[in-house]
């Protein structure tokens, strides 16, 4: 598995997913919210305003949307009932499976959006870092000083507006319109000969524009709603809203010129005379032909007519509440994930198997406890009728578990659960992190004493050592490797095998053709105990093709399955466990099928 696989498995990417889900109906409320206060708001200002606050909570929709998801996730992964979807009944024969793989759920592939979203924002982010650059460029390329008379009349106009940032007034062989660019050190860019080509009074007004652009730190502002269109950039209200701005901050420009000289008409006219020079404006710069001039100029000549909300953004946004409630239905109502593969280690309980119990609490029997309930408590368990009985039952078992009984904490529950968090965390690769057989390690017997982990070598693998485990020894080392390099490490050496603690399954392996492979298993030896075989065969690069389990009851002399397995070289993993009397077998053999 690449690492792009492994990360989309996390947390992280789920959450992200999710979030460009919900996003979508929160940013078309906040589309529809900015529509409204549009038809109502007369002043450029407010609307203004409203459209620099409508990006605003666009850009902490998203984020509150993202913690609040990572955290469900985080605590989805832990969560000690309910948390975790239902496992459908093992009918033995990996029936259930087949269903599972065959059906197609829209929630499992959410996480993919979160990839294709970052490389979305990395883009416009570069494209936004790539129009500064090029603003920087356009003033330090081809320009040279203004005359003293107009830089002092420049100063003039400023000590008008009563700003008192010191600005610098360029003439430009590249600028096609007058520009403001810089925030800290601002600088006005004429193109050359337009500062001798107009009337002073047209050059005064389009200078108070630029300068009007400084005072109300537009450039800083432009610079931020640039961010926040790269990080919701596939969402059509954000173009919007950001196209409102652009068009009422140039409004509330020319109403400040306007207001400092008293004259819309001669304004209209710099206007019309700067259209001739009009071109193609860097994004991260500033001009005074910005936005509609048209719409400018009739605003600045006649009464407005009132504010005329265009229903686009309100048909779009109508458009994406439906889509994204449409998505929430379809999650309420999305199929549970696939049930958890077998795995071999000597706390190896018996499979997920149909209980009376309602979905919930085989949840809890069959994955949150999976590794430390005993087999008379599962079968105790399987017992009870009525939810009071396992809800009480539940309670129970942690109770037991206590190491302080009589406080308000359960610091062994408390540990359990974060073990599953931890492992879900770091470990999931083609199975959630708590079903892969680092994570049956990690949450049967904690945090090893000692890792020494190698994931650069040829082969990687890690080696986990426990100064001691209760009932198997002292000293134990569990191997994991990673032949394929897909970062699912197995599990090469069982804590019991270490021990010494396993005998030899006899297990057997017989081509019957077509593909067709017969797997025994004596179990003669074992009386009228009941014994759980558990077995997978893997492909010699690891990868799992086929698990079961059964649950047996002696006395019986062999134990039979049959595999369809292409042509290829396989390997045969069978764990044998007698529970009554506490003894275990284990098999590992590699065969070919021709």
């Amino acid at each position: 598995m690449s690492l792009l696989e492994t990360w989309v498995r996390t947390p992280t990417a789920a959450a992200l997913g999710w979030t460009l889900v919900h996003s979508l109906w929160e940013g078309a409320l906040v589309a529809l919210a900015l529509a409204g206060a549009l038809c109502i708001l007369r002043s450029g200002r407010a609307r203004y305003a409203a459209g620099c606050f409508a990006m605003l909570a666009l850009l902490a929709c998203f984020g509150i949307t993202f913690q609040h998801v990572l955290l469900q996730q985080r605590i989805q992964s832990a969560a000690p009932l309910r948390a975790i979807p239902a496992a459908p009944p093992d009918l033995g024969d990996g029936s259930s499976v087949a269903r599972f793989q065959a059906g197609f759920n829209a929630v499992d592939y959410l996480p993919w959006l979160a990839p294709f979203w970052i490389a979305g924002v990395v883009f416009f982010q570069l494209r936004g870092v790539a129009s500064c650059l090029a603003a920087r460029r356009l003033r330090a390329t081809g320009v040279c000083a203004s005359t003293v008379f107009w830089q002092t009349r420049l100063d003039r106009l400023a000590v008008q507006l009563r700003l008192s940032t010191p600005v610098t007034l360029l003439e430009s062989c590249l600028a096609e319109v007058p520009v403001v660019i810089g925030y800290m050190r601002p600088a006005i860019l004429m193109p050359v000969g337009l500062l001798a080509g107009l009337p002073a009074g047209q050059v005064e007004s389009i200078l108070l524009h630029e300068l009007a652009h400084i005072r109300r730190h537009d450039y800083l502002v432009n610079l931020l709603q640039i961010f926040v269109e790269g990080l919701v950039f596939y969402h059509p209200a954000v173009w919007w809203i950001s196209g409102v701005i652009r068009a009422e901050r140039e409004n509330c420009c020319d109403d400040r010129v306007v207001a400092a000289q008293g004259d819309a008409v001669a304004y209209a006219a710099a206007l019309l005379a700067l259209e001739q020079n009009r071109g193609a404006v860097r994004e991260a710069v500033l001009a005074a032909t910005g936005g509609s001039l048209v719409k400018r100029v009739r605003r600045l000549l006649v009464q407005p007519e009132g504010p005329r909300a265009t229903l686009a953004p309100v048909v779009s946004a109508a458009i994406l509440t439906i889509t994204a409630a449409a998505a929430l239905a379809a999650w309420q109502s999305s199929p549970p994930s696939r049930p958890p593969a077998p795995l071999l280690a000597q706390e190896r309980k018996q499979g997920p198997e149909p209980v009376p119990q309602t979905t919930p609490y085989r949840q809890w029997l069959n994955e949150d406890v999976a590794y430390i309930i005993t087999d008379a408590e599962r079968a105790a368990f399987k017992s009870l009728r009525s939810d009071v009985e396992c809800e009480r039952f539940i309670e129970q078992f942690w109770l037991r578990r206590d190491p302080t009984p009589g406080t308000p904490q359960n610091e062994f529950k408390e540990e359990h659960y974060r073990r599953i968090a931890y492992a879900n965390e770091h470990f999931a690769a083609n199975l959630p992190g708590w079903k892969t057989d680092r994570g049956r390690i990690y949450i049967t017997y904690g945090p090893p004493d000692e890792k020494d982990s190698h994931p650069k070598d040829a082969v990687p693998y890690e080696q986990w050592r426990y100064r001691y485990i209760e009932g198997i020894g002292t000293d134990i080392v569990v191997e994991f490797v990673d032949p394929g390099k897909s970062g699912e490490y197995r599990m090469s050496a069982d804590p019991s095998v270490a021990s010494g603690a396993t005998a030899k399954a006899g297990a057997t392996v017989q081509r019957l053709g077509n593909g067709a492979t017969l797997i025994s298993i004596p179990l003669t030896a074992y009386g009228d105990h009941r014994v759980n075989v558990a077995a997978r065969v893997l492909t010699i690069a690891w990868r799992i093709v086929e698990t079961y389990e059964d649950s047996i009851q002696g006395p019986a002399s062999v134990y039979t399955k049959i595999v369809a397995l292409p042509a290829g070289t396989y390997r045969l993993e069978v764990v044998v466990n007698d529970i009554a009397a506490g003894k275990r077998a284990s098999d590992d053999i590699v065969f070919e099928v021709k």
